[in-house]
């Protein structure tokens, strides 16, 4: 197991096909470093479906409004449509790359659009650099990540089954 340095800023995501362990990066987005692990901390991204999974590119996940199974709102139909009841975040756009294991959110054509979805890069991305906020970055089960079941939309999906800051769990 990766060992976690900062469990306040390390988050333990179980997948349906795994655990999937993501150093969060402050430094970098701390906007959306906070908002990663609010919603965490309320449960918000527990049962939520990777509703957008593209070979060689990347999984994204974290409509917590209608991808979120088990929930009044829940509509694969939508999923990816949503977000949060928390306000729309500043864009921190960095010099950190879009690599392997990359998390960063996702957004509209409008910069500061990002609210709670998410995506983990299954390889280098570098035209998303400098034009999306990453926040994370694998530091252990990138091997279940590249298991979640592929898709635009993706029928049947894998989803978030738990998602907490370490220091919680």
């Amino acid at each position: 197991m990766a060992e976690i340095k900062d469990p306040e800023n390390t988050i333990i995501m179980e997948t349906t096909k795994g655990r999937v362990v993501i150093e969060l990066l402050p430094d970098v987005a701390p906007g959306h470093v906070a908002r990663i692990k609010e919603l965490a901390r309320e449960g918000a991204y527990d049962g939520v479906v990777f509703h957008r999974v593209i070979e060689d590119f990347m999984a994204q996940t974290g409509d917590v409004q209608y991808g979120k199974t088990g929930s009044e709102s829940f509509n694969p139909a939508r999923a990816g449509m949503g977000g949060s009841s928390k306000p729309d975040l500043k864009a921190e756009f960095s010099d950190v790359s879009h690599v392997r294991g990359t998390c960063s959110m996702a957004r509209s054509q409008m910069p500061n659009s990002a609210n709670s979805q998410f995506f983990i890069c299954f390889t280098d991305a570098p035209w998303l650099n400098k034009q999306y906020s990453v926040w994370g970055q694998v530091i252990e089960g990138m091997e279940n990540v590249d298991k979640i079941k592929r898709g635009e939309p993706v029928r049947d999906p894998d989803s978030i089954v738990s998602m907490r800051v370490a220091a919680d769990a």
